[in-house]
This record gives C-alpha cells, structure tokens and sequence, in this order.
C-alpha cells in the first residue's frame, strides 16, 4: 500500500505504508500510465516531477495502481523571459523577482537548467516556484546585498508584529535566502538547489558576533500558512537551514537539507511557535541538530503563549549534527503532540534529545510526545532529557546549575509524559539514556519499551548532556534523576559498564528488563 502525501500542478509524492525506517526493505519500481518513471527506489518516500496540471495519472507501485489528479495552474511563466541568464556570473536576483511578482493567483514560476547568481528572493501567496533538476540558485557572499529585517514593527493598535528574530527573542536579522511574511497556499518544488555559499564568504566566522544584523537563514517564513517544500535541496547555508516562525499548516517533504558538519549553527529544520507541521522523507545533514523545535524565549512564551505543536516526522534520516530531533531549549510557549516515527538516526552527538532550564517560564511546557520505531547507529547518547541546559550568557549562572531545591515559579519550566518505544540504538558510546529532572519540578513520566542498546568497541568518552559539573561517561546504562515515574519494560542493555538501571530521587518505578 501507499499514499499520496503531497501535489502539486507538476508534481506528486508518496509514502509506502509500512514499519521500514526510511529505507524500504526490498527496492521496487514506479510506473506512471504503465510507463516506468523511477526504477530500483530505495526509500519510502519518492516524488514524482514533469507532470501537467489538472490531469489524471495512475501510478502503480508494488503491484498496485491508483489514480491521482494533479493540481489547476493558471499560467507558467519562465524567469528566462524576465531577464535571468542563468550563468552563474551575471546576478539575476531581480529577475527572479520579478517573475514571482508578476505571477496571477495559482501560476507556476518556473526556474529551468542553469546556475543562477542572487541574494534572497521573496515568496508570496498563492504562488508554485519549481527548480528544474538542474538549476542551482547559488547566492551572493556579501552581506550588504541582503536587506535587514527589523525585529518588529508597532500595529496602530499597539501591539507587536514580530518580524526578524534571533534563537528565540526578537532582533533584528537579515533577510534569508528564501523568505516569506504572510504568505498562503504556496508551494516550492522540484530537485533544484538553493546553496548559500557561506563557506565562500564570512557567515561562519565569528559567527556569535552580530555584525549589523544576525545571519540570515536558508529559509525564513513568518506568520504563514498552507505552504509546501518537496524535493529541493537546501545547503551551505549562513545560519539555520529551515526556520518557519508562528507558521501553521507546513510541509516539508522529500528534501535535502546539508551543511557541513563543521559549520556553526546551520540547524536543519527549526519551527518555533508553528502547528500541524509535517517533516516527512527528508534527508538531513548539518552542522547542529537536524530538527529542533522551538517557541521562543521567556518574553516571547509569556507574551504570545504559542506552543509548537501537532508536528509529525516520519521517514526522515539524520546524520552528524549534534542531536537528530530536538526539543528545545528555546521552548518557553511549550511544546505538544510532538511524534518522531520510522527515522534513522547516524553519528548524531545525540539522538532524541529534550533540553530546557529554569528561567524558560511557566508556559515552557513540553507534553504528550512520542518517539518510536526508530534506528540509531554509532549515536553517542541516545536519549537525552536534561533541564539544565547550559547554553546562552545566563546558562552557566547558579540559578540554572544549581541542585538545590528552587521554588516553582513563574519561571520554573515542566516536562511531562514521555514515550520511547521500537528502537535499536547500535553502538552507543556514552550512555544509553541521561535524563535529570529538577528537584522542585521532577520530569513527570518516563516510559521505555522494546529498546536495543549496544555500544561502540571502541567507545569515546563525552559528557551526555550540555549541564554544568558534568563528568564524561563511557558505556553509562540508563540514568534518571529526579523523575516522578519511570516504566521500563523489555529494554536489552548489552556491554554497559556498572549499572544498567541507576534511579536517584524517583518516586516510582517499575523496571523489566
């Protein structure tokens, strides 16, 4: 069986419906009106491009067909008519503009083959941007060709209209390579390239030093709905990758999201503050966490109280970046129906890791998450919940490392339920799972069932969680502190050195190992 999880006017994209993790178990081919389209598919998620708007198609996959209709376009227009040459010399920012610019409701802007030099370039709504396979938008170095977002303006009512922001509190920012404010019902598609040449220009040094305004992202969408990415490859971007900001109703599907493993804080996929967000097929490799889900700082959790919530990520990989599905630590609106399934995780710092602190608020409430079916390989801690995240000029105070007994306040932050369920966690090297609560607000239930640690021959030796004082551990089994409930059931610990199981300061517990 499978599913169409995205269209377009010119494009599909399906997913298998099965329990593989990423990868199908058996490779098959894809016909489109009995014709052979994609041969030997390794992958659950596959796309189909170069189809014509408002016709039917029958795509057969594994011996069965379904027929499909692709979406209405009014118009195409080409950004070649517009002036762009495309030599990858010539810069054809304005061009590109102004072909989305000059695009009726439902009409497709089509960039063809070519290399095409441009600092950012502006969505709006109603709009279908498609890359052909062979296009590459490889963007300016200079930083004065990239206009600056104020971090708000003031409604005549009095109230904020955030626009630029930086890691969870208003500033002001440059414009990102792709960026979009109150767009609606547009889509971005094809196998193109958005590649933000930063390494050929000074985004990445002193990268902690504002220089006017901070780095831009690859792409930025603000106050958004009902828009889609498939199929386009982000890459070498200045800062994160994908961040949508108090954005709803999102798809990012069968993309390609790299930077190199070096590079500083090119995060792959950040929503803050976004709902119902699906993350599906995607491909990521960066230099920080893969995806890491967010709602601000303490201001703006207290101020607008909008959680990130109703995000789905299936059949995605990770590798290299230092945790492959993040929550947090700028998490003050909280965070809810958060489900991680059939992804594969490899040579993360980290695999599914929660991270906040005191001082996120009382609002910084993360509940109600899943995480199953999954794979990690050569991981270095699996499992991570630390709510003394150290991060940030306030992280290293006493008030955030302290282990003494705070009052809960208004800015006292709580994590509640928790499952962990279907892994294989291979090569593990310095604990297979770290979670510390604070003693005044005790993570409220952690549940482990059906999990496989192993760990590396050859293990590195690493704190396992970013928190003050900590010692580096090596093959550490699973580590609670300070959590209400803890259920463990048919959970295989194979090479841990002491215990496999250590419980401090929790309530209740029942262990089966």
């Amino acid at each position: 069986m499978f599913k169409c999880i995205f269209k377009s006017s010119r494009s599909f994209t399906f997913e298998l419906d099965n329990k593989d993790i990423y990868y199908s178990k058996n490779p098959f081919d894809v016909l489109v009106n009995d014709q052979v389209v994609l041969k030997e598919v390794k992958t659950n998620v596959f796309s189909i491009y170069h189809l014509e708007p408002k016709t039917t198609y029958r795509v057969s996959v594994l011996g069965e067909s379904i027929t499909f209709e692709t979406d209405m376009e009014s118009t195409s227009l080409n950004v070649k008519d517009f002036g762009a040459i495309g030599d990858g010399i010539k810069e054809d920012t304005q061009a590109i503009q102004m072909a989305i610019m000059a695009a009726p409701k439902q009409a497709r802007v089509f960039i063809p083959e070519g290399t095409y030099l441009t600092g950012p370039i502006f969505l709006k709504s109603d709009l279908l941007l498609e890359l052909d396979e062979k296009a590459t938008l490889i963007y300016l170095t200079d930083r004065n060709k990239y206009p600056q977002m104020p971090s708000h303006t003031v409604f005549h009512d009095g109230t904020n209209y955030e626009l630029g922001t930086w890691e969870g509190t208003p500033d002001n920012q440059f414009a990102s390579m792709i960026t979009g404010f109150n767009v609606e019902n547009t889509k971005v598609i094809g196998r193109g390239v958005f590649d933000g040449n930063a390494q050929n220009g000074d985004w990445w040094e002193n990268h902690r030093v504002k220089r006017g305004a901070w780095r831009p992202n690859g792409l930025y969408l603000a106050h958004s709905n009902n828009v889609g990415f498939q199929g386009i490859t982000v890459k070498n971007t200045p800062s994160w990758n994908l961040h949508p900001y108090f954005s709803n109703n999102l798809d990012f599907i069968d993309m390609v999201i790299e930077s190199p493993k070096e590079s500083p804080n090119t995060d792959g996929c950040d929503p803050e503050s976004c709902k119902d967000v699906n993350i599906i097929g995607v491909n990521f490799s960066v230099g920080d966490d893969c995806i890491a889900l967010k709602s601000g700082k303490y201001e703006m959790g207290r101020k607008y109280k909008t959680p990130c919530e109703n995000v789905y990520i299936r059949n995605c990989i990770m590798q290299f970046g230092h945790g492959a599905v993040v929550l947090g630590s700028e998490m003050a609106g909280g965070m809810k129906n958060i489900f991680v399934t059939q992804c594969y995780f490899n040579q993360t710092d980290r695999g599914l890791r929660i991270k906040t602190r005191r001082g996120r608020g009382k609002d910084a409430i993360i509940d109600g998450i899943t995480f199953e079916n999954i794979y990690m390989k050569d991981v270095l801690t699996p499992l991570v919940m630390n709510m003394y995240y150290f991060c940030d000029p306030d992280g290293k105070t006493e008030y955030v490392w302290s282990k003494e007994t705070h009052p809960v306040d208004e800015r006292t932050p709580y994590l509640g339920e928790f499952t962990f369920k279907d892994m294989v966690c291979e090569n593990a090297h310095v604990s297979a799972g770290f979670f510390y609560g604070l003693p005044e607000q005790p993570i409220k239930k952690i549940s482990l069932e059906n999990i496989k640690f192993t760990y590396s021959n050859e293990p590195i030796a690493d704190v396992p969680a970013m928190m003050s004082f900590l010692e580096p551990r090596i093959k550490q089994g699973l580590y609670f502190n300070h959590v209400d409930e803890v259920f463990v059931k048919n959970v295989d610990i194979q090479g841990h050195d002491g215990k496999a199981v250590e419980l401090i300061s929790v309530k209740h517990s029942d262990i089966q190992l």
